[in-house]
């Protein structure tokens, strides 16, 4: 048995389902998500780097996720999809509705704005760090940031005041009306 074995089954038996979730954030797809998973987990482990620890490998897996993401993205050129694309699938999990809500404006974004939000608002990461694990420059983090916060608060119809400090209780202002949608 190889060194890496022992952790590798770690990972996928402690691990998978949140790396799987972490994947679908990112992708927006469920089956695209499982071939990241598979392909980040191909290159983690099939190179040369060695973990002592569980959360060290997630860590390093995650971060390839992320990598390949982006460099998928890169590479891909834009088909248009018919909505009769996915036949009617049956729901995988259970999510509140605010969730789905989430979710669809999060699959909506381009795949580098989605990259660049779950980096920073799930895995809590600084515009540096994301700037230095994406490869790309600080400002132009920050306009995807500014770019994929100001789709989801439309997406999702909600006023978000960018400009004062936020509030620990609240960070999200009551839903606009339709009247307020018209005039933005």
């Amino acid at each position: 048995m190889a060194r890496w074995e022992p952790m590798l089954d770690a990972v996928m038996r402690e691990r998978a389902g949140r790396l799987l979730a972490y994947a679908g954030l990112l992708t927006g797809d469920d089956a695209e998500a499982q071939d990241v998973l598979q392909d980040a987990l191909v290159k983690t482990f099939s190179g040369r780097a060695r973990f002592e620890h569980i959360n060290a490998a997630e860590a390093y897996v995650r971060r390839t996720i992320a990598t390949l993401v982006v460099d998928r993205a890169r590479k891909r050129v834009p088909v248009p999809v018919a909505d009769d694309a996915h036949p009617e699938r049956p729901a995988q999990r259970v999510d509140s509705d605010a969730a789905v809500d989430v979710r669809a404006a999060l699959a909506a974004l381009p795949p580098r704005e989605r990259a660049c939000m779950v980096l920073r608002f799930y895995d809590d990461l600084t515009v540096p760090q994301i700037s230095d694990r994406l490869g790309i420059a600080q400002g132009t983090v920050k306009r995807y940031l500014a770019d994929a916060s100001a789709a989801m608060a439309s997406a999702l119809a909600v006023d978000v005041d960018w400009h004062t400090e936020p509030d620990p209780a609240a960070t999200v202002t009551a839903p606009r009306s339709v009247a307020q949608n018209k005039r933005s």
